[in-house]
């Protein structure tokens, strides 16, 4: 299990038992200490159980990243119960490191399985990963992406924005 994956379970799996956050260890290693923007998924049985996550770094370090956004992936995402303890060993987790975003210019620079989406119209954003399943077109993507952050469908008066995820199981 990767280095992130498995600091998101533990993270989760500490909260979960004991309402606690993991401190951030004084000899952490370098690819802990890198910034970056991160999503933390959960899955149990193959079904989505939790995915909260920063399009671009809020923590001063990619451990605090992970553990902030697993504890919220498990807990606050608003479309889900709180994971209870009984279910920890059910659950799967997918870490995404985020590149930065990059504004889109033509709609044929996107490509759903490598590029994930960012639009936004004026205070409104929506973001959307690559390569999930059963999103296999630029339009079908954009439109999630549009509902998503409470954008009609339809409108094209858009900031387009794409970036590229390194994904951890």
């Amino acid at each position: 299990m990767h280095p992130f994956v498995e600091l998101a379970r533990k993270a989760v799996e500490e909260f979960v038992r004991t309402g606690k956050v993991l401190p951030v260890p004084p000899d952490l290693p370098p690819e802990m200490r890198i910034r970056a923007g991160v999503f933390v998924c959960l899955k149990a049985h193959g079904h989505l159980r939790g995915c909260v996550g920063t399009f671009l770094p809020c923590a001063e370090t990619i451990y605090q990243e992970i553990v902030r956004n697993a504890l919220c992936a498990a807990a606050e995402d608003t479309r889900f119960r709180p994971v209870q303890e009984g279910e920890l060993p059910d659950l799967s987790f997918t870490v995404d490191v985020l590149s930065a975003p990059v504004e889109v210019k033509d709609l044929r620079e996107l490509d759903p399985k490598k590029y994930g989406v960012i639009v936004v119209k004026g205070k409104r954003r929506g973001l959307l990963l690559p390569d999930l399943e059963g999103v296999d077109t630029v339009e079908e993507q954009l439109r999630i992406a549009r509902m998503k952050a409470g954008i009609d469908p339809s409108d094209s008066e858009v900031q387009i924005s794409k970036f590229t995820v390194e994904r951890y199981r």
